[in-house]
């Protein structure tokens, strides 16, 4: 039988593959961003989801562990955009068993149990936030010229019709993360070193 810290030992290998697994909507956004994995969303989905749990009054400990390993099971069953979804068929379930079910604590594997079935407050934050980090990407595509990402985002849509409503902020949940949401729409992604730049060395 392996040891607590030989269990431990493997599942930080594996959390480290998460660095190397592309996100899928690249092949639909027609980009190629190698900044753009399961891990680098993950991270900025867990700052999302501190300051969310702050601004509802959740436990910003459980939001942030949710949003970190929301996506573990993906070193396994690999990213699916749109259109993979509708062919292949994931075994979410025995997945999270025996990758998160058998690590010697079982706190990681009843969060991310509850965060499935949106069961807490902290759920819906912590998707929440999942919502929102795909805002930011988008817009920050859009701020480098994709239209794909454009329409996406919900600016003008194929053959110049009129965008709609981003589908990830209609899917938020609470008034936190819909007012961030609208912010991070109407913000530019370029604001926040504004007033930081200069052109000379102190």
């Amino acid at each position: 039988m392996d040891s607590r810290e030989k269990k431990i030992a493997d599942f930080l290998f594996e959390i480290g593959t998460m660095r190397k697994l592309p996100r899928m909507h690249q092949q639909m956004i027609l980009t190629q961003d190698l900044s753009d994995n399961i891990a680098t969303h993950s991270y900025r989905v867990a700052i999302i989801a501190w300051f969310l749990a702050k601004m509802e009054k959740a436990d910003p400990y459980k939001a942030v562990v949710m949003a970190l390993f929301h996506d573990t099971k993906e070193i396994r069953s690999g990213d699916h955009n749109y259109v993979h979804k509708k062919y292949v068929k994931i075994y979410e379930d025995e997945i999270a068993e025996e990758q998160l079910g058998n690590l010697p604590f079982d706190d990681i594997f009843e969060l991310n149990k509850e965060y499935e079935v949106r069961g807490s407050k902290e759920a819906v934050v912590a998707k929440d936030a999942d919502m929102l980090d795909q805002i930011l990407l988008l817009k920050e595509y859009v701020h480098q010229g994709n239209e794909e990402a454009n329409i996406w985002l919900g600016g003008k849509g194929r053959k110049g019709a009129v965008g709609k409503e981003n589908i990830q902020y209609k899917r938020l949940k609470t008034d936190s993360a819909k007012k961030l949401g609208k912010e991070i729409l109407d913000g530019n992604v370029s604001e926040w070193w504004e007033n930081l730049w200069t052109a000379k060395n102190r």
